[in-house]
């Protein structure tokens, strides 16, 4: 699990990947299409996509002479998952410790 959550971990990490991802909430596209909005090669571009492949995060598909990226909403679940375990603290209250601490150990001065 962990070499699966670290090869998404590193395809999220560039922003150029992130913003693919995000276009392809919309719907499913062509590689050209996902090409369009940046101002990079088609070839860097379809290293970003194999990386985003290889992760999971989308698949593609060649219909016809045009080949189509679609997004794969559950292949994040296990990073979600992941994150999730971290929100399961709530965050301390110090002004309550404080007063905790003054009703549990009376007598004490600073």
């Amino acid at each position: 699990m962990s070499s699966d959550l670290d090869t998404v971990f590193a395809a999220l990490a560039d922003p150029t990947r992130r913003t693919i991802l995000a276009m392809l909430l919309e719907d499913d596209m062509a590689v050209t299409d996902v090409a369009e909005p940046f101002e990079m090669s088609l070839a860097a571009i379809s290293k970003h996509l194999v990386i985003l492949t290889k992760a999971g995060l989308i698949s593609q598909e060649k219909r016809g002479r045009v080949k189509w990226c679609k997004l794969e909403p559950d292949a994040l679940r296990t990073a979600s998952v992941w994150m999730q375990g971290f929100g399961q603290f709530e965050p301390v209250n110090l002004d309550a410790f404080e007063r905790f601490l003054e009703v549990e150990l009376p007598g004490k001065e600073d």
